[in-house]
């Protein structure tokens, strides 16, 4: 009998009969499987299996299958040999726990079986707890009835895909940015959400700064009329790839190639295209914009009241080759470049007037303020600045630590980190309560935007002008491709 039912059937039936009290039950923090959330964790790269280590410790929470192409822990890359095979280790406290495999880096499916029972055996004293592996995460929707949400960590050109047959069956969803790695698709996820009373939240909104303090300086007069705000990052941080790759190694086994491209054309493996690396190329990833911006832009977005850009422009790096003794420029529209910034117009706003948004990544950075030369100071790798007619705030990349370096008066503010675990059960308590909560789809439409007019800025090389009504890049008309996607055989969002 399923949960939901036995549950409904439950309430009736105990009528009568004498009702024991919770904690008698099970212990001081007992939760009845009645009382938790039932989730599917699909995504078991390093990513993956990283940020769910602290959602096993949220009692609310019980993950009940994983999903992933990959079987086993081959091929899989990290920041260091043993970080997260250490963090596993002692959140299911067993020091003796390996990814085995090929590789000392954990990931796939067998991994995210072995890390979920390791954890309900050792730490919740579940001794026979089964957690269901899949490779294909349609049946894993299909055959977990009674499931009540999932999470998606996979490469970005299934985020939306699978958002979209979450919540076509009903399922609360939790996403990694971006939302879509494609316009049009991202635009239908949203619709969705809106029409939809499931909870949606995408979790870089957990990471996002404040920009109350920005906001006060800004309304107060103290840069002026704000004209220019200005975003860089330190990324990429993996292996860029300016061409195709020409060899074709043997599919690793237990991966299944097919499953891992899902909607996008399909092509030989190589393994330049999957993990870590997937975030460069056009058709897997979103680049450093769809990486990192979500967690610096998305507050100043929703603060400044940003909607459409009207012009997007580009300038990128190229690369170039040797035909024998004559060289000669890649035409590159498959992986974006190796460093770029990307100027967006966005229109005014009320009393706000028009803004222009530079993204800046590769190790570009805008001209070092004149207000630092005095004390011999330079940008930061990362940061974020507002520029306006009188002065200028610097801050870090996500808002940390704003200050006024000219204007009316200079003044600098701390800000502390979030906690990732309350993050977390507000996502227990908007399920819970059916109340949605801030980072839904509902609100990442403007973000979503821009996030892929970038992508599809640098693919072209060119100025774009952006009708969003019609959503539509109006002065190229053949950059309107690369807002959507064709999709293979039963991958569409209309079918899935």
């Amino acid at each position: 009998m399923q949960r939901r039912r036995f549950v409904e059937l439950g309430a009736t039936a105990a009528v009568g009969f004498t009702i024991v009290p919770r904690h008698v039950l099970g212990g001081k923090n007992y939760i009845p499987p009645s009382d938790k959330i039932t989730l599917g964790y699909i995504g078991m790269g390093t990513e993956g299996i990283r940020e769910m280590l602290p959602m096993l410790e949220i009692p609310e929470i019980q993950i009940v299958a994983v999903c992933d192409p990959c079987k086993e822990a081959r091929g899989y890359k990290d920041w260091g040999p043993n970080y997260l095979r250490d963090e596993i280790r002692k959140t299911i406290k067993d020091d003796n726990w390996s990814p085995g495999g090929d590789n000392i880096i954990p990931g796939g499916r067998d991994n995210g079986k072995s890390v979920v029972e390791g954890y309900y055996r050792n730490v919740r004293k579940m001794n026979n707890y089964n957690c269901n592996a899949y490779a294909d995460a349609r049946e894993l929707l299909d055959k977990e009835k009674d499931l009540d949400a999932v999470k998606i960590m996979t490469p970005d050109h299934l985020h939306g895909i699978f958002s979209i047959a979450a919540m076509k069956r009903k399922k609360h969803v939790i996403v990694h940015k971006p939302l879509s790695n494609r316009l049009i698709e991202g635009k239908k996820a949203i619709k969705m959400a809106r029409e939809s009373n499931v909870i949606t939240h995408l979790v870089p909104w957990d990471y996002n700064g404040s920009m109350e303090q920005i906001m006060k300086w800004i309304n107060s007069g103290a840069i002026g009329k704000l004209k220019e705000v200005h975003n860089w990052t330190n990324r990429p941080v993996w292996p860029q790839y300016a061409e195709l790759p020409k060899d074709t190694p043997p599919i690793p086994e237990g991966f299944d190639w097919k499953l891992w491209l899902g909607p996008e054309t399909d092509r030989p493996y190589h393994p330049h295209y999957t993990h870590m690396t997937f975030r460069g190329w056009y058709d897997f990833g979103g680049g450093s914009m769809a990486d990192m911006g979500h967690y610096s832009l998305w507050s100043v977005f929703k603060a400044l009241n940003l909607t459409s850009p009207t012009v997007v422009e580009p300038n990128r790096s190229h690369v170039c080759s040797f035909h024998d003794p004559v060289p000669y420029r890649i035409n590159n529209d498959y992986s974006f470049p190796m460093a770029s910034m990307v100027r967006f117009k966005y229109p005014s706003v009320g009393n706000r007037p028009e803004i222009e948004l530079c993204w800046y990544d590769g190790g570009m950075r805008p001209q070092t303020p004149e207000e630092l030369f005095a004390d011999n100071k330079e940008l930061p790798q990362e940061g974020m600045m507002f520029v306006g007619d009188k002065g200028k705030i610097l801050s870090g990349f996500n808002l940390q630590n704003p200050r006024l370096i000219s204007g009316s008066k200079k003044e600098e503010t701390k800000t502390n980190d979030d906690d990732r675990g309350e993050m977390l059960r507000e996502f227990v308590e908007a399920v819970k309560s059916g109340k949605q909560y801030p980072g839904s789809f509902r609100e990442a439409e403007y973000i979503t935007e821009a996030i892929n007019l970038y992508a599809v800025s640098l693919r072209t090389n060119k100025l774009l002008k952006y009708d969003a009504a019609n959503v539509k890049i109006t002065n190229v008309p053949d950059a309107n491709k690369y807002l959507d996607r064709q999709y293979r055989s039963g991958w569409d969002p209309e079918s899935i």
